[in-house]
Order: C-alpha cells, then structure tokens, then sequence
C-alpha cells in the first residue's frame, strides 16, 4: 500500500497571551489556509506525561477517533487550549501524520510542569513559619503553577496585613532539585518591615459627638499611644487665661479635656495597628453609635488612609452626622391578648425619648436584662408571632411608630430529640429538659433548658444549640438539641515539701459515674459512665506519720424522678509521731466522719432555689496528744453530730465563666444543745469533759454577683460571713469548727480540728487569724471578706478555657463580738489567671498584694503568690 504523509506541527507557547505557529512537513501536498481539508481520526497517542493517565488527557482534549477534523481548524486549537487550562503543562505540542490523504494520526507532546519537593522559609522565626505552613496549605508533590506562586504569596500578605504587617516583601525563588526528575525547590523570603502603626485619626464632620468618643467607638482602631505634656501646652495656657478673664468659665473644662486627649494618649490593652477588616467593622460601629443617639441618617462620606511616615499612617474619617430624631406618636396593630397600654410597659420607650433602634429592637424581640414584648407571646406558646415597627411618619425631627403584630396560634410541642450526647444517657440529658412533648412552646424554657444543659458540665457550653423546627401548617414545633460532649472527670495530683516533710496528694473524681453498671464489665471503658452521678476518691499523704483519704458519692436524682440529690461521704485522718502502736510514746489523732445529705430543688420564690439538709458525724480520738488543744491531756474521744440546713439560689450562666446570675446561700449548721438538757455543773468542769460532745452553732452566708459589662468582660462583686456561736456561756465556743483567714484556701494536714480555711489573697495561709502567732490560738468566730473581681475570658474552649482578672478584696477574722468591728479589715489588690483543665478543674494562680501588717508576723503580708484548686480561694 503506497502513504503519502503529511507532518503538520502545532506548538503552543503562553505567557501572558496566547501564540499558535503551525509548520508543515515535506508533503507532496498544498496546504491552502483559505481552503482547510478534512481528515478523520485514526489514532490519538500522548508522551511527555509521567504522573498523569493518557486516555484522561484525551478525553480531557476533547478529542475522538473517528471524529472528522479541519487542517487547519478550530478543533486542534479547542485541544490545545483545553490542556492548558488545567494547568499542568508549560508546553503543549500536537503533531499529526496523514494516511491516504482521510485519515490522520495525532500525537500530544506535552511536557509537565514541575512539581514541589519542598519548600523553605528565610527572614521569620520558626513560629511564625509553622503558622505560615497551615496558611498557605502547600506540599510536596503539588504542581508549581503560575496560579500556585500567586495564591501563596497572597496568602503571606493577608497573614502579615492581619497583623499589622502592610509593608512585608515576599519573594518566591525556584530552584530545580537535582535528587528528583521535574522537581522543583521554593524559596520563601520574607521581610517584614515592621509593624504599621495608627498614628492619628482625624475627624470632621462631627458637630455633635465630641472627637474623644467616636474615637472610641472604634473599637480596634486606635492611635498610637504617646505622651506629649509639652505639645501646645502655651495655646493652653492662652486658651485658659482667656476663658476666665472673659468669664467663660465653662469653657475650661472643655479646653483642658481636649488638651488631655490630644496629649496622652495611652494604649494599654489595644494595639494600634491597622487591620483593614478591623476598620470596616468599626466603621459600622460609628454609624450605630450615632444612631443610638438618634442620629438614624448618619453616615461616613468618606475616609482615607495615608503614610505620614516609615511604619506610620493617618487616617481621615468626615462623617455627616445628620439630624438628631426623638419618637413621637406609637401605635399599636393586631394585638389581642394584651392591650396597647399593657405592650407599652415593656416596650420602655415613651414620646420624646431619642430616637434609638437597637433599645426599640431589644425591648420588641430579646432583652437578655428583662422582660420584652415577644417574650410575652414566646412563653406563652405564641412561636409564629412576628413584630413589625414601621416608620409611618417622619416629620421635622419626629417620627411616628406603628407596631404591626401577628400574633398567630399557639404552638404545641411535637418531638423533642438530643443529639451528640456520646458517653451521657439519654435519660439524664432529658430530665434537665423543661420542652416536653405536648407542651405549649416556651421560650424560657428552651433557654433555661440550656443553662442546665450547662451546668451539669458534661457538655461544651458554648456549643449547646437548640434548634427549632416549626411547622404551622398543623401548630407544632420539633426541637433538637444539639451537644457536644467534653471531659468531665478530673485528677488531682500534688507534691511539695512543707510544714518540714514531703507531702502528696492524689485525687479522682468521677462526674458522670454509673454506679449501676459497676458489675457490668463492658461497662469499664475505662469507668462506668453516663449516669450523671459523682464519685471523688481522694488520699492525702505528708511524709511519715500522715495520712487522709476520704470517699464520696453524689446522686442528682435520688429516685429517678425529681432533681432531689443524695449525697453520702467518708472521710479518715490520722496524723502521728510515727512510732508503732505498741510503743507507749506514740501519739495520735484520728479523725473518722460520716455524712449524709439531700437536697431539694424548690419551685418557690422561684425554681432556682435549692433547700439542703444533711447530718454528719465526727469522731476524735486522741492518744498523748496534748498539743492539738490548748486544753485536756491530750487522750479522749470527742464527738461532733451536727445537721445542716442551706437555703440557696444559683442563676449563673455557666459554671466555668459566668456571664450573668448570682450565687446567694445561707447555711446554718447546729448540733444539740446537750448542756441544755444536763444538770452538770460546766463551770467547774474540766475542758475535755466539757466538749466530749461539741456542742454549737453556725451561720454562714454567700453572696456572688456575675455582671457582663463587656463581651466577655465581666464584674464580680463577692461578699462572705461566717459566725460561730454557743448555747452555753459556762463552756462558751468550741475550738472545734472555728474560722480561719488567709491565703490560698487549701486545707493541709494540720487541719485536724474542723476549721474552715477561708482564702484571702495577699497574705500567708490562716495569717489574719486572731493571735495566729501565738501558740494557744484556737481560731475565729466571726470573719467576714468583700471581694471585687474584674474578669476576662482569653478562651473559653472546654479543653482549655483561661481567664485573666484583677481584684481587690478586704477582710478580717475575730474571737468575738466585743472584737468585732465590720470597717475594721485587712486589705489586698492583685491579678491573677484561671485556666480549666477537664482532667484537673479549674487551676488559679495569683499574686496579691497585702496593704496591712499583721501583728506578730512581720512576712505575713505585702507580695505573695498563691496557687489554687476549684475556686478554693474565692
């Protein structure tokens, strides 16, 4: 069979357009551009690739044998520009070969791009490289595209632009890697240039809101901070001078707090770089601050940003602030359950208030602070209620509200589903659940819902969403609550040296334990968990001679019905010379105690109200131990029965970092008046006989206030009082069960005697203790602490959330009412963190600040650090 050949070559070079050259071969035949001929498909070959599948480059041409092309023609060229597009070639070539004049064979010459065996950074630290590294999301393997260089170098930009970083150089090097075939290197250099500060913001425009505040509205972007006393200090002094000697009085204020804000400006918990992102925003945060003052047409016209010098810019920002509008006529339309007068009361706006949108939105919809108009509809079943305010007239600097309701029917609960609750059962999830199915919806409910969702600390808290799912074709509604499981067992584990011996401590404390499924051995992963309940294991150890251990179970639901809790405990001390039972040297002091309690959640004032009741029994025994007390002969049994009763009302928003809420308690703790009820004469009676059976009472009080005066910012006003008191002024107040002030709150081993340790910051362990230096001190029986926190959260994720704070507190402990005097305290400041731990609590860390000498103890105050465990020294 005779061939007659024809070699035509397209090659396709890219920059940044597009070029074609095709050349022709030796061919008998006339190649005619005005005339293309037709050839069909016979074959389609590809070489140059390694990493990719040939028969997916030929679909991805778009090309088939046995389709009938043009030479020259549009269907090559298509080819061609579709491989390029992916992207993975730096040349494409397409040859072909004629047979018998109709039919041709092509061949794709492609050669690939080169790919990434690494990559490398210069001019950063490691850090910041790592950080870069999850940025960019590049690796080994990658094709080194055009696109690919771009992207990442933009994404370096946008890291260090978030950072304040406008100026940062990026350069991209490729080096070929000779160890690998088509392979290349990246060398990222990187030059920072230093941060770009904020050095002014100028404001025009702003007749009515003085410079000072809308500065401060912008919340992120902030001036550099400088102190510049000396700066227009004699246009001061003229602008004073003239102001008093004209008799504008008034104007001095003014010109002297313009002088200060221009002067020094102070930045210490805002940076003053610029983020971009961070000034859109704040920009919409002007604007909303002026609306709440009424000035609902506000706007910026403009802004501009500019360089004043290395690493520094100003920024301009001219706003039109618009008229000034205050609320007129407020109607109401379509309400029938509640009269206008009574929506007016919780609408809290009147005519001739100012103009605010967000006050009128907060009362209409969600008040987190109170009452609001739709949470009277809401808690009352009313889902498909919906208000509409409308601007019905705006006439000078008055406008005219009309409130559209549609108050629609009342919903009715239909399913109620949990989701994500992994290791938790159901049934403890559902009975903290208050939207039951075939009640009318609340939303109240859905939020106090939520809140003990929270509490229980099974669950992230801030992940604990509630979603709702109406339906009202038919009147029903679904929710489901969507949790997230965290840890909530914990571990203790301690050791030191103190009190002149090695000391240890190791603790367990199971908070969703499973007593019924402790003989079920597949429960054992590696506890039984899932029932809520709370098992804490803890020993003590403080060298030879020392040890405690106690044992404790906690029932939220005693009876599986209602939130009624039982808790039991044991506890064991024993504290010695360490010499062996047999030597008659030996001294000891054991403590044995057994307590059991219920409490009950009550549904009156309210159903945040906790009733407890409990008793407990305490035994000591004493061998040639006689420098425990200052009394007796060191040998003998004393017996403590005492019953408690707390009323309590906890609201908090969370039991990490509280938001909002309160914490109050009262307590009363009481044991029999035995004396009362005896004939002995106790005025003669030697002191070891006169507490065989101790005999008091005690009355303690709490009071935690949560108040968010920012995101996240929150103040904490905390007060406690505790009194000890008797029944019997012959053998007065006990020694046993007295107050100790000062310090870390931590109990040790020498807490043999049931004192309280009561923590106060900026002074030794138990220092503010009546004659704590003397040897015969035998503790408080009236102390009383006032504490003021500033809190804030750095991070409140459940595996690890911190906050920072600052505080002040004042305190004192007194033998007795003749002592007492409540203006009469120790006073402390200081900072301190808080970081939560699920496998260890919430761990504290402080140092405060004693401002008064404690008599006796010339170290007791002044600079201390101290070290917590679970909120032991609030």
């Amino acid at each position: 069979m005779k061939f007659r050949y024809l070699t035509i070559l397209i090659i396709v070079f890219f920059n940044t357009t597009l070029f074609a050259q095709i050349s022709i071969g030796e061919t008998q035949f006339e190649t005619d551009y005005a005339k293309p001929k037709k050839y069909e498909i016979a074959g389609i070959s590809v070489s140059g690739v390694q990493y990719l599948d040939d028969n997916v480059l030929i679909m991805l041409s778009g090309l088939q044998i046995g389709d009938v092309i043009s030479i020259p023609g549009e269907q090559v060229s298509n080819a061609i520009k579709k491989l390029w597009k992916q992207g993975f070639f730096s040349n494409v070539i397409v040859s072909g070969s004629v047979m018998d004049n109709q039919f041709i064979y092509l061949k794709i010459e492609l050669k690939e791009r080169p790919r990434l065996s690494k990559f490398s950074f210069k001019g950063i630290k490691r850090s910041e490289a790592d950080n870069i590294r999850e940025e960019i999301n590049i690796s080994r393997g990658d094709i080194v595209t055009d696109y690919l260089l771009i992207r990442t170098k933009n994404k370096i930009e946008n890291y260090y632009i978030k950072k304040g970083y406008l100026d940062t150089e990026i350069n991209i090097k490729q080096r070929i890697d000779t160890t690998s075939s088509n392979s290349v290197m990246l060398d990222i250099d990187i030059k920072k240039n230093g941060k770009v500060k904020i050095y002014q913001i100028n404001i025009k425009g702003n007749d009515n809101l003085a410079t000072q505040s809308v500065k401060k509205a912008l919340k992120n972007t902030k001036e550099k901070g400088q102190v510049t006393p000396l700066k227009n200090l004699d246009s001061l002094i003229f602008v004073i001078v003239k102001d008093i000697l004209s008799l504008h009085i008034n104007d001095v204020l003014p010109d002297l707090e313009s002088y200060i804000n221009n002067n020094f400006k102070l930045r210490i918990f805002k940076s003053s770089r610029y983020i971009e992102t961070d000034f859109e925003e704040d920009k919409i945060a002007l604007i909303d601050k002026y609306n709440e003052l009424g000035y609902r047409d506000a706007k910026i016209i403009k802004d501009s940003i500019y360089k004043v010098g290395e690493n520094k810019i100003d920024i301009d920002i001219t706003i039109d602030e618009g008229k000034k509008y205050y609320f007129r006529n407020i109607s109401w339309v379509g309400n029938t359950l509640y009269t206008s007068e009574q929506l007016d009361v919780f609408l809290k706006v009147k005519k001739g208030d100012v103009y605010n949108k967000e006050v009128l939105m907060t009362n209409l919809t969600y008040n987190p602070s109170g009452i609001d108009v739709s949470s009277l509809y809401l808690d009352d079943g009313y889902l498909f209620f919906q208000v509409d305010p409308v601007e019905v007239l705006v006439e000078n600097d008055s406008i005219d509200l009309e409130i559209r309701i549609y108050e629609g029917k009342q919903a009715t609960i239909n399913k109620v589903t949990i989701k994500g609750n992994t290791r938790t059962n159901d049934h403890v999830v559902f009975r903290e659940i208050r939207t039951r199915p075939g009640a009318l919806f609340s939303r109240n409910d859905l939020i106090r819902t939520t809140r003990e969702l929270a509490q229980l600390k099974f669950f992230n808290p801030e992940k604990i969403t509630p979603n709702v799912d109406p339906h009202p074709e038919d009147g029903t509604v679904d929710i489901e609550y969507e949790l997230e499981e965290t840890s909530a067992d914990q571990i203790e584990l301690s050791g030191g040296w103190g009190y002149g011996r090695l000391m240890g401590t190791v603790g367990l404390m199971f908070n969703n334990f499973s007593l019924r499924n402790v003989f079920n051995g597949k429960a054992w992963r590696p506890i039984p968990t899932g029932d809520g309940q709370t098992l804490s294991l803890r020993l003590q150890s403080y060298g030879k001679g020392y040890i405690s251990y106690s044992l404790s179970f906690v029932e939220p639901w005693f009876g599986g019905k209602k939130p009624n809790s039982l808790s039991v405990s044991y506890y064991h001390s024993l504290y010695s010379n360490g010499l062996p039972k047999s030597d008659t040297n030996r001294s000891s002091f054991v403590i044995n105690g057994f307590s059991v309690g219920l409490g009950k959640r009550l549904s009156w004032p309210d159903d945040y109200f906790v009733l407890y009741q409990g008793v407990s029994l305490q035994r000591y025994d004493l061998k040639n131990y006689s420098n425990i007390f200052s009394f007796g002969s060191g040998t003998g049994f004393y017996n403590n029965f005492s019953y408690t009763m707390a009323f309590s009302r906890n609201s908090i928003s969370s039991p990490i970092f509280p938001r909002n809420g309160s914490d109050v308690s009262l307590s009363l703790e009481l044991t029999p008046p035995y004396s009362l009820f005896s004939d002995k004469d106790y005025k003669t009676m030697e002191a070891s006989e006169k507490f065989k059976w101790i005999e008091y009472y005690k009355w303690k009080f709490h009071a935690n206030w949560y108040i968010e005066l920012l995101d996240k910012l929150v103040l904490t006003p905390r007060m406690k009082f505790g009194f000890l008191g008797d029944y019997n002024k012959d053998i007065g107040i006990t020694p046993f069960e007295r107050f100790y002030l000062g310090g870390d709150g931590l109990s040790g081993y020498n807490n043999m005697d049931g004192r309280e340790i009561i923590g106060m910051r900026g002074y030794q362990n138990e220092s503010i203790t009546p004659d704590y230096s003397k040897d015969n001190n035998v503790g408080g029986t009236i102390f009383a602490k006032y504490t003021l926190e500033l809190r804030y959260a750095l991070s409140l994720n459940p595996s690890a959330a911190i906050y920072v704070m600052g505080f002040f507190e004042a305190g004192n402990d007194w033998l007795g009412f003749t002592q007492f005097d409540p203006f009469d305290v120790k006073r402390s400041a200081g900072v301190g963190f808080r970081v939560f731990l699920p496998m260890f609590g919430l761990l504290g860390l402080d140092w405060g600040y004693g401002f008064d000498e404690i008599p006796g103890l010339p170290n007791a105050n002044g600079g201390q650090f101290h070290f917590s465990i679970n909120q032991s020294i609030d």
